[in-house]
């Protein structure tokens, strides 16, 4: 089935991408240009042009590369506009928006400073506690609300996982043992090429990779660094000559490269783009109340799917509720049983402390779940307490493990705080 898309896409990117070069040279942006009144929600044109300007790098690759080293301003500035910024993909909710009630404050059993404290010192844009599908605490930082978008980075990785087990129920993926050269042809011939589907959505293909955020020199900072090759990828130029070290499927090793090459998968096998696919398969039918934006590659214009996505905090909830319904285990109408069986399983221990990583989500010992991007980022979901936890931040380090174990020291004080709450 994927085959009869290949050509009509790869005819869509062309296009797509030659508006893209128009508007970018013409001081505009492929979302406010395919849609002016996001422009009226963002930056202005004006507004664009300066902030590009102050971002170092000649290509827009270079530009996004330059995040992991933004200044506390810059990112607390940048981090809701990055669909202004970037090239991007709108992600349209629908009519009918699924309402989360309020349920009885959680603020008020806290400790005192508590919740502001907490913002205030972890650089928090927002969170938002549903337990049983009701608000228990919502809050926001200074100059963002309910309708404010914020980037995800990493927390887009288990969508696209959620898309993936999408399309294996539809059979556009009809295998997780099919070889990543049966749906990425240009792959054929390299050691990537042979790595499987499940491989890629374990992070256990073997293939040299360096995730270090503060290494200017690893991978992850260098992988949309080089100029364009026609209308291919970023990330497909990058890493198709990169080589295998372990045997597939052995060894557990954190790739952001990988779930942008799971990306371009599910657009080849499904002929749309991932901000489309989201759109049509979760963001309208499960209720999500505003607009979304997936970043997209420049030269492809294909969406990036191990980052990029931005959305509300109410709708980053809305999703952790979908994988509360469909991805915990049981029969699912949404993805493929096999996957809804394993997403979130210990698939492999990444830690000493029990937990790991299933199909891109992170998976702790007891039996609780999330998505964790850098900066801050988390869907956070406990199926046996039916708690949703979001969270968008804009901590000073991409990575620390003294604000992970904050993140989850509060986590932990929400969680105990709404079981006593509920004995009352």
């Amino acid at each position: 089935m994927f085959l009869s898309f290949q050509k009509p896409l790869q005819s869509l990117q062309l296009f797509v991408s030659t508006v893209f070069f128009l508007c970018y040279i013409g001081n505009s942006h492929l979302v406010s240009a395919q849609h002016p009144s996001i422009a009226e929600k963002g930056l202005d044109s004006v507004e664009v042009v300066r902030e590009r300007s102050l971002i170092p790098g000649e290509t827009m690759g270079q530009k996004m590369e330059s995040l992991l080293f933004w200044s506390q301003e810059e990112k607390k500035r940048r981090f809701p506009h990055m669909q202004d910024i970037f090239p991007s993909i709108e992600v349209p909710a629908g009519d009918k928006i699924y309402r989360l009630p309020s349920g009885e404050s959680l603020s008020k059993n806290l400790p005192p400073d508590f919740l502001s404290q907490y913002i205030r010192e972890n650089q928090v844009g927002g969170v938002i506690v549903l337990k049983d599908n009701k608000i228990r605490l919502e809050a926001y930082g200074e100059g963002v609300n309910q309708h404010s978008v914020w980037t995800s980075f990493s927390v887009a990785k288990s969508v696209t996982s959620m898309l993936l087990g999408v399309a294996l129920k539809e059979g556009d993926v009809e295998s997780l043992e099919d070889p990543l050269s049966k749906y990425i042809p240009e792959l054929k011939g390299r050691d990537y090429g042979k790595v499987t589907v499940r491989e890629l959505l374990t992070m256990t293909s073997g293939i040299d990779w360096n995730e270090d955020y503060a290494d200017a020199r690893s991978d992850v900072a260098q992988m949309y660094q080089r100029p364009c090759e026609g209308v291919e990828p970023h990330i497909l130029s990058y890493m198709k000559p990169l080589k295998s070290i372990y045997q597939p499927g052995t060894k557990w090793n954190y790739s952001t490269g990988e779930t942008d090459l799971l990306g371009i998968l599910i657009q080849k096998a499904t002929g749309k783009s991932l901000a489309e696919y989201l759109s049509e398969k979760i963001w309208k039918p499960w209720g999500m109340e505003d607009t979304a934006y997936w970043l997209a590659d420049e030269c492809s214009l294909l969406n990036l799917g191990g980052s990029g996505l931005s959305a509300t905090l109410g709708d980053y909830a809305r999703l952790g509720t979908v994988m509360l319904k469909e991805g915990t285990g049981g029969p699912s109408h949404l993805f493929a049983d096999q996957w809804a069986h394993n997403a979130t399983s210990l698939l492999f221990p990444t830690g000493d402390d029990g937990g790991g990583y299933g199909y891109l989500w992170w998976r702790f010992p007891n039996g609780s779940f999330a998505a964790f991007g850098i900066f801050g980022q988390m869907i956070y979901i406990n199926p046996h307490t039916q708690v949703v936890i979001a969270q968008f931040a804009a901590w000073p380090q991409a990575g620390s493990k003294e604000l992970s174990a904050k993140r989850m020291a509060f986590i932990q004080i929400v969680e105990e705080e709404l079981q006593r709450m509920g004995k009352e």
